[in-house]
């Protein structure tokens, strides 16, 4: 995961018209907590800050009135239609700290012949250290026949970070092909 340095400039005014106006001057609003700090609300670049947060758990270093804060995404806030970011709010993180968040499921390799997979949990929870995010989380389903299950235990974890659910849950199943899907994928070959 690579670390963003956005710069940012605190916010005076709030309300809608205000972020409103943000919005038009290539601003996004924002808000920083946590620790027991007062939140700190502060306008984001826009362009720099909508690339930072193309990647899940994006972990930001923001420069505030030459003041810098290392957060974490933690809501992100998009326009239903345009799909813009119109909110972010944002987590304090240190440099060391755990923390517990959601990492997007990958999967690789084929089932066997005659046979489909579903994934049953596209994300799982972990704890990692703030700085030490893994993008996302890797299966297997290699060669897997019909009836068999991927569950958490075999998830490749990196060093240092632990699944914050049970070993035994089912994260993909493995099912036989149904046959209408049969002869669609022999017509399509």
């Amino acid at each position: 995961m690579t670390e963003q340095k956005p710069s940012a400039e605190v916010r005076s005014e709030f309300g809608k018209g205000a972020a409103r106006r943000a919005r038009r001057n290539e601003q996004i609003p924002a808000v920083i907590y946590g620790h027991g700090a007062e939140p700190l609300h502060i306008l984001l670049p826009k362009r720099a800050t909508t690339l930072a947060l193309r990647s899940a758990n994006a972990l930001l270093t923001l420069d505030v009135n030459g003041e810098e804060h290392l957060a974490l995404a933690k809501d992100v806030q998009r326009d239903p239609i345009l799909q813009i970011v119109e909110h972010v709010d944002l987590l304090t993180v240190q440099k060391g700290e755990k923390v517990s968040v959601e990492i997007n499921i990958h999967v690789e390799g084929e089932v066997a012949a005659g046979a489909v997979f579903n994934l049953e949990h596209p994300a799982v929870a972990v704890g990692a250290g703030a700085t030490h995010l893994p993008g996302t989380l890797t299966i297997n389903v290699e060669g897997r026949e019909a009836g068999a299950h991927v569950h958490a235990s075999d998830i490749e974890l990196p060093q240092g970070v632990a699944l914050l659910l049970d070993a035994d849950t089912v994260i993909a199943t493995v099912s036989a092909e149904a046959e209408g899907e049969a002869a669609e994928a022999e017509a399509a070959e």
